[in-house]
């Protein structure tokens, strides 16, 4: 049996457990739950074809918050990248598409969707835009409108891995570098 204990002495954790109690004998709607504790929807296997993975994709997030990266072509300021994909995101809201937009770089934003199933509509509508460089949807890479000529490449997964081999060649072959802006101290 649980130790009796005053009120004024609880901590943060017997608060928490307090809470628990209290939650379990609530009737929670299944649409309140938070993400991770709802049941996953229902696949329905008649409606995916073998020949396209993008539809098995489609099917398994959809009611799943999904994030896809966007870079803005061109070599556009901050304040620039914020009013394009604002622009972006205002289509997307008046189409009915529940997006929120974080901006991560001077040419990067990141699109936040509630619902994954909408994922690749939302992707072509991107990629369709002028000023689009590429689209990142679960790892793959999805050139824009605006890409150059050699990022055009159909459906490429990220070459992260490959540069980061060619990084470590260089680096073992060349000078070992270290963390300083010069290597010679200057004296003030």
């Amino acid at each position: 049996p649980p130790k009796k204990k005053d009120i004024r002495d609880y901590n943060d954790a017997d608060m928490a457990r307090l809470l628990e109690q209290w939650e379990k004998d609530d009737d929670i709607e299944e649409g309140d739950l938070p993400e991770h504790k709802r049941p996953p929807a229902p696949i329905d296997f008649s409606k995916i074809d073998p020949g396209k993975p993008e539809s098995i994709l489609k099917l398994t997030k959809k009611g799943k918050t999904l994030m896809m990266f966007v870079t803005v072509s061109g070599d556009p300021t901050e304040k620039e990248t914020e009013e394009i994909t604002s622009l972006w995101q205002g289509s997307l809201f008046n189409a009915n598409y529940d997006v929120q937009r974080f901006i991560v770089g001077s040419n990067r934003a990141i699109f936040m969707l509630r619902d994954g199933g909408y994922a690749w509509e939302i992707k072509d509508f991107l990629i369709s835009q002028e000023r689009c460089a590429d689209v990142t949807l679960e790892g793959q890479v999805y050139p824009g409108k605006g890409a150059d000529g050699n990022e055009k490449v159909k459906n490429k997964t990220k070459p992260e891995k490959a540069k980061k081999k060619k990084d470590t060649e260089k680096k073992s072959n060349g000078l070992k570098e270290d963390n300083r802006a010069t290597n010679q101290r200057e004296e003030l």
